[in-house]
């Protein structure tokens, strides 16, 4: 046999090996259920967010600019927790940052109490961020302990399934938001019991989610994006003899993960604007429509995992990315129906966005992943700036025009999945 036959045969076994990995492992599966489940939970929690930014709107007579203050408070929440949650979840493992998180959770929610009885949008302020350093936690950990739980060539596809139950997360969110909160609104109405009640349901539902978990044993987890198969000893000891930030494909992740929370977040923020301002319908129609928006980008979830079989997730994303730039550029014009549909689609290209820059900026970093993670998740905190800018947009120029903002983010986002998602220190558009 000669080398090329053998380069050949090699090439055809790890071909063969790759397409019959699994994607856990069974004695994974009561994790993998729970850890799941926390991706739908803060789904519910940050789109809950958008309708409370409406609702504020009318009931402590806010302006648009001035409600962005729920997402500045909810994504400010993941700039100033991404590190402390990832030193936390590094010290004491992945169990025990999932129950720190879970408890923030519920805390923030109960605080939603004394904050309703007093009016005070500052105390939801602090109630909000309290739930988001939760969230954060939660983020920050659940990301590479579902990728770890089994052989990181699946890990892609296991983040992107869990997410998936995340947009499954952000319909339930919309729509009893819109039940409970948006329903009654009516011009003067200053009442906050429904806020109160709503979420003093969650605070407990996430409680009573805490202690179950505390009960549930995980085994020994694999650590993610540690190395891949056919990796010599020599390319996996990369990972802990260069510093994080000497990988750029890392950087770019940090990057490209701002710019695309900073677009969902506003867009998001301004959905039921857009469709009561724009579009004409009263509040609870708009809030309606959020569902399918959200519906949306759970059916992109299931359609990108399911792509990634065959198309790599870099050029997916990239892919994504371009027709989100084309769908702002259609929402902006305020033409009715049609960029009505093009702004639900935006949701639907969005999908795959959050999961797949953070699978592929954990590549090869071995015993830097759980920090990674902390500062991936960190970039979330472009959810808490663009709303304002957004906002203040709205507020001079009409909420249709604030649509130009994203497409300068989500050009950066088709920058890191077109040639910057290259693992390396060095890369270079192609």
């Amino acid at each position: 046999m000669n080398i090329t036959e053998s380069s050949t045969k090699s090439g055809n076994v790890a071909e063969e090996a790759n397409s019959r990995v699994a994607f856990t492992d069974k004695k994974y599966l009561t994790t993998l259920i729970f850890v799941t489940s926390l991706f739908m939970f803060w789904g519910v929690a940050i789109t809950m967010g958008d309708v409370l930014n409406k609702h504020f709107q009318h009931t402590l007579s806010l302006s648009r600019s001035q409600s962005a203050f729920v997402q500045f408070a909810i994504f400010g929440a993941y700039f100033v927790m991404g590190i402390p949650a990832g030193l936390f979840m590094k010290k004491f493992g992945y169990k025990k940052g999932v129950l720190l998180g879970l408890s923030l959770f519920a805390s923030g929610s109960f605080l939603f109490i004394p904050a309703a009885n007093n009016s005070s949008f500052a105390f939801f302020g602090v109630a909000l961020f309290i739930l988001g350093c939760g969230l954060s936690t939660l983020e920050t950990v659940a990301h590479p302990f579902m990728a770890s739980l089994g052989d990181q060539r699946s890990s892609d596809q296991r983040v992107n399934f869990a997410q998936s139950f995340n947009a499954l997360g952000a319909i339930i969110g919309p729509a009893i938001g819109s039940y409970f909160l948006l329903r009654h609104n009516v011009a003067g109405n200053t009442d906050l019991t429904s806020v109160k009640l709503l979420y003093m349901v969650i605070g407990g539902v996430i409680a009573f989610i805490a202690v179950c978990f505390s009960f549930v044993k995980v085994p020994g987890t694999v650590e993610p994006h540690g190395s891949q198969v056919g990796a010599s000893s020599e390319e996996f000891s990369l990972g802990s003899k260069k510093g994080l930030f000497q990988y750029s494909h890392f950087r770019w992740a940090v990057l490209a993960q701002f710019c695309n929370v900073a677009a969902q977040s506003g867009t998001w923020a301004f959905f039921i604007n857009y469709g009561h301002e724009v579009m004409g319908f009263d509040e609870a129609t708009a809030g309606n429509y959020m569902v399918l928006f959200m519906a949306l980008m759970l059916a992109g979830r299931f359609i990108g995992t399911f792509l990634m079989r065959s198309i790599a997730p870099n050029k997916l994303l990239a892919t994504f990315a371009i027709a989100n730039v084309v769908m702002c550029l259609i929402v902006a014009q305020g033409w009715g129906w049609v960029s009505f549909s093009a702004l639900l689609g935006i949701n639907f290209f969005l999908s795959i966005m959050f999961p797949t820059i953070f699978s592929l900026g954990l590549k090869e970093l071995g015993s830097h992943t759980q920090q990674a993670s902390s500062f991936i998740s960190m970039g979330v905190v472009g959810g808490a700036l663009f709303p304002f800018v957004m906002g203040s947009i709205a507020d001079h120029s009409g909420v249709a025009v604030s649509y130009y903002m994203p497409i300068i983010c989500y050009l950066v986002v088709f920058l890191f999945g077109w040639s910057f998602y290259k693992v390396g220190e060095n890369n270079k558009i192609n």
